[in-house]
């Protein structure tokens, strides 16, 4: 990736081409900005003339305000898990796996965090590298902190975040491309989180989350030990419900805000020696037959800090338990 950023002073050394014709529609308008060059002026040591002609070079993309209106996590669950527990993202698990086998190992060692559970964020967020996204990080952030009220002031801060990153890592501003909502890399890290979680887990003096599979396992491995990954506990169990006293505890958020002891007091019953003062939550899963009903744990808790969906962490759990199960099950498919 060109480098580009050097110094406090943020001064540019890039040149921004006129729009093509019948552009100017999309541009973020200069009102929009003014405001936010003066903050990063004021709180970062931006230079405000570079700043903005930085930003004048953004392009508001109507595709972005598309897809962050209709997420895939508005589906149900029956249309939810087809998209990203199939055999095609197994398959390429496994071989991702085979090929990163030692370093997936090297991480659960240093963060406790299981190889399946690695390769299965990997596998939903980029089909494991191979989908990061084909948005301007610039873009993506710069449409929705000037154009998407709903989440205007976190999106906001998040570009605040992605130019604080790219002076940090020596990075060209307008070069980065990533998801619709300005996600990068294999992991799919927002800026603040690359800034925070990203490591160099290869020792090669960079955090290279585009390129670089050692950096992206070594990054989601400390992206869920800081945000409390349990080693060794389990993170969901298949529930089953009677009578009608568990509607008073089922719940839509994954918070574990209940006790084991209070759902099976509402009927909720578990084949899993779990202690009665063991934190869970109760959700349902909506099939095309019967609801299913499940018991998330404080791991799958975590795996929701990722992304705040229940489909979300239940889709990269059973990911990782189909691709350890074929790797298991196949000693063909199997190498380090």
């Amino acid at each position: 990736m060109k480098k580009y950023l050097r110094g406090a002073m943020c001064t540019v050394a890039f040149t921004v081409t006129a729009l093509p014709a019948g552009a100017i529609d999309k541009a973020i308008q200069p009102e929009q900005i003014n405001t936010f060059v003066e903050e990063m002026a004021a709180k970062h040591t931006f230079d405000k003339a570079s700043l903005a002609l930085l930003l004048g070079a953004a392009q508001k993309q109507q595709r972005i305000l598309d897809a962050i209106a209709s997420p895939a996590e508005a589906k149900p669950w029956y249309a939810y898990r087809p998209i990203f527990v199939t055999e095609s993202r197994i398959r390429e698990g496994i071989e991702f796996w085979n090929a990163n086998a030692a370093t997936l190992n090297r991480a659960a060692e240093v963060y406790g965090v299981p190889p399946e559970i690695i390769v299965a964020i990997i596998g939903v967020e980029t089909r494991y590298g191979r989908h990061k996204g084909g948005f301007r990080v610039i873009d993506s952030l710069a449409t929705l902190a000037f154009n998407y009220p709903p989440r205007s002031a976190f999106f906001r801060s998040e570009l605040e975040q992605f130019l604080l990153l790219a002076r940090e890592e020596n990075l060209d501003p307008l070069q980065p491309v990533g998801s619709y909502a300005g996600a990068m890399g294999r992991p799919q890290f927002i800026s603040s989180s690359y800034r925070r979680y990203a490591i160099d887990f290869d020792g090669d003096g960079f955090r290279d989350l585009w390129q670089n599979d050692a950096d992206a396992i070594g990054s989601v491995a400390n992206y869920f030990a800081r945000h409390g990954w349990q080693s060794g506990e389990p993170v969901t169990y298949r529930a089953t419900v009677e009578g009608d006293g568990f509607n008073q505890v089922l719940s839509s958020s994954p918070r574990t805000d209940r006790t084991i002891g209070e759902l099976h007091a509402q009927g909720v019953r578990i084949d899993a020696p779990l202690a009665d003062d063991q934190p869970a939550t109760l959700f349902r899963l909506d099939t095309r037959g019967d609801p299913e009903y499940w018991v998330g744990l404080k791991n799958f808790y975590v795996i929701t800090r990722y992304n705040h969906s229940i489909l979300y962490a239940m889709a990269v759990y059973q990911l990782s338990q189909e691709i350890m199960a074929q790797r298991g099950a196949n000693p063909q498919a199997r190498s380090g």
